[in-house]
């Protein structure tokens, strides 16, 4: 196989596991010595940039971003791409969230997201417990930004996602990016998509590269990489699209270290 260049890995559900809002301090000598092996290790999630960016405050300036699952990525401060929601579709998968008992919106912009809660308790979720950059509106339909990506949230669970998938699946990406979240994205917008540009700019193929998730927002980009992987507590169907599985991302960038000679993971 060829050799191991570039960990594109998940957060919530796989680098984060069991709810966790921290990365352990280990995370971020594995990702330094990944780059001193000639490894790069980009963050490849649903979250926003500002947000990936704090948790990984002691290496930010070393990985990649890979954010809202597809819509944007950066490297080394440079947007290598940004993907748009029509608006009126946009808009359409707000007033059906808004309608819907018990879910709350998101929208997504490019440095922060927007909110305008039923409940303040959604507000505060999103601004002291996942810590995004979030700015409550007075109308969330007439936000001056343009439409990346437009969530669903209920806690405790999403509920119908056949529903959605059903009514909008023909005109957006419609993915779980967690047990209480439901994302929208332009259509053909997914991981893969955005790792495709950023794999043109950095001049590695798919077949050198790894991605780890859980999720069905992970499903393209494993299908994509040479070396897929999951973690154990990932989706049935996550898991059988991988060659590799381990209990926590540590373990298995720790095994990578050990062997950047031969990535083969045991």
């Amino acid at each position: 196989m060829a050799r191991l260049k570039l960990i594109a890995c998940d957060l919530d559900g796989t680098l984060l596991l069991n709810g966790a809002q921290s990365l352990s301090p280990i995370v971020y000598d594995l990702i330094d010595n990944l780059r001193q092996s000639g490894i790069l290790f980009f963050a490849a999630s649903g979250r926003q940039y500002t947000n990936l960016q704090r948790l990984f405050w002691p290496v930010r300036d070393q990985i990649g971003y890979l954010c809202e699952n597809g819509c944007i990525s950066f490297y080394q401060g440079r947007m290598l791409n940004k993907e748009r929601m029509d608006r009126r579709l946009g808009q359409e998968l707000i007033q059906t969230i808004q309608y819907t008992e018990g879910a709350e919106v998101l929208v997504s912009g490019v440095m922060k997201c927007y909110v305008h809660p039923k409940d303040m308790k959604f507000y505060y979720h999103i601004h002291d417990v996942v810590k995004n950059d979030v700015e409550i509106v007075p109308d969330i339909l007439h936000t001056r930004e343009e439409y990346m990506k437009v969530s669903l949230y209920r806690e405790g669970g999403v509920g119908d996602e056949a529903y959605w998938k059903s009514r909008f699946g023909s005109r957006c990406n419609v993915v779980t990016g967690g047990n209480d979240w439901l994302d929208m994205m332009p259509l053909h917008v997914n991981k893969a998509a955005a790792m495709e540009h950023i794999l043109n700019w950095l001049g590695i193929m798919p077949e050198e590269c790894m991605a780890i998730g859980d999720n069905d927002n992970d499903r393209e980009l494993l299908e994509l990489v040479g070396y897929p992987a999951a973690v154990k507590s990932a989706k049935p169907e996550i898991i059988s699209l991988a060659k590799y599985q381990t209990d926590t991302v540590e373990h298995l960038l720790q095994s990578i270290i050990q062997k950047n000679d031969n990535p083969e993971i045991r």
